[in-house]
């Protein structure tokens, strides 16, 4: 139960930045670094799939979580990379719609990714 408590007062002080961010009292914002770094990142890590091929589905997500495993917060993660690189915008957008719409379905709301939208 302890362990519940201090994850959701986490979220909490997420969720309080990010409106902070929005409302601009911070203004150290992630710079946009271009799609070929990302790629190449993970292929140093030893990611499982390859980008190109993942970006290209019409719906990834789902095929991260349950066929590759990733977890709700890897998830995030994962998206926020995404998004923050000179990606296409349309597939940032779609991307970020299919796992807001995985997430939300599980009941899990990501402040993360919704500050994004």
């Amino acid at each position: 139960m302890e362990d519940y408590i201090l994850r959701e007062i986490d979220r909490i002080g997420e969720m309080l930045m990010k409106i902070a961010r929005k409302m601009g009292l911070f203004l150290d914002e992630v710079p946009d670094y271009p799609i070929s770094e990302v790629k190449e990142s993970f292929e140093e890590a030893g990611f499982p799939v390859r980008l190109d091929e993942l970006l290209s589905q019409e719906f990834p997500v789902p095929f991260l979580v349950e066929e590759k495993g990733l977890s709700d917060q890897a998830l995030e993660l994962f998206v926020e990379l995404l998004f923050r690189s000179d990606m296409d915008e349309s597939k940032k957008k779609a991307l970020l719609q299919d796992a807001l719409t995985y997430l939300d379905a599980k009941g899990y709301y990501s402040f993360k990714l919704h500050s994004l939208a």
